[in-house]
């Protein structure tokens, strides 16, 4: 049985494999439709994403202040218009990931600043540039990242697909808990500041609005969003999440591609 819907007063969704379909496209007016029912019954949308906020707020050009976003895997808070929380990493954790990633050229870093993300030239190819531009809609090239003048929310390496556990482990060992390695899946690891992950930055929205955990739902399909699915009243592994992200949900819902968020919220938000 579904929840009152006057009882739910936050979703949350990831976008990547969650909220977005595979070609990156969402069904805008029906999303738009219930967007105006879960306003209606004083219900928030959350876009919380490891993504970049300039790139998450370009899905919803013309509406993204009526929506609040938890960028960068919770290193960037917006309520609506107004930043409630950034993350800035210290200059000598920057240099001791800098030093150790150095050691793996196999490994292709991006640095992720308030202000735009980085890559630096002779480490990538202009191709993974161009990929990670669909990412971050504000990239730079830089000689060299250590000369960054810029707040650091994270770092976002790419690892071959087989050795993403590998490097997640040995990011845990070598950084010695100064950042958390956390994965999305696909080779794609985001190194974050301790306890700054998407329920952190939720639990802020959460505190902001005097609501409760147990009135929010959230949407998610990778290991970066264990946290999230866990911390929310109810928790909807997407059809195409793996084993570990169901096992941590309340739900399975379908997939992405079967628009299985906004079948979901068709459900919890129904037309009267």
């Amino acid at each position: 049985m579904n929840p009152n819907p006057h009882d739910i007063k936050l979703v949350a969704v990831d976008m990547d494999g969650t909220f977005a379909r595979s070609d990156y496209t969402y069904d805008i007016p029906r999303f738009k439709a219930i967007l105006a029912r879960m306003k209606a019954v004083g219900c928030q949308f959350v876009v919380a994403s490891g993504n970049q906020y300039y790139q998450l707020r370009s899905l919803f050009p013309d509406y993204y202040d009526e929506l609040s976003f938890v960028a960068e895997n919770g290193a960037l808070v917006k309520d609506k218009k107004e930043v409630l929380f950034s993350g800035n990493i210290p200059k000598e954790t920057i240099l001791a990931v800098l030093e150790l990633v150095k050691k793996y050229p196999e490994i292709k870093n991006v640095m992720c600043g308030l202000n735009s993300a980085y890559c630096e030239r002779g480490t990538v190819s202009q191709e993974f540039f161009q990929l990670t531009n669909i990412y971050y809609h504000k990239l730079k090239w830089v000689t060299d990242f250590a000369e960054v003048n810029d707040q650091i929310l994270k770092f976002a390496p790419t690892v071959p697909v087989e050795k993403t556990d590998y490097y997640c482990d040995l990011f845990r060992d070598e950084l010695k808990g100064s950042l958390t390695p956390t994965s999305s899946g696909h080779g794609s690891v985001d190194l974050i500041i301790p306890g700054c992950h998407k329920a952190a930055g939720l639990e802020k929205l959460v505190q902001r609005w005097d609501i409760t955990p147990e009135q929010c739902v959230a949407f998610g399909d990778g290991g970066n969003d264990l946290e999230m699915l866990d911390y929310c009243g109810i928790g909807y592994a997407m059809d195409n999440a793996p084993a570990n992200v169901k096992k941590v949900a309340d739900q399975v819902c379908p997939s992405n591609d079967n628009d299985g968020v906004l079948v979901t919220l068709d459900e919890l938000f129904p037309i009267n």
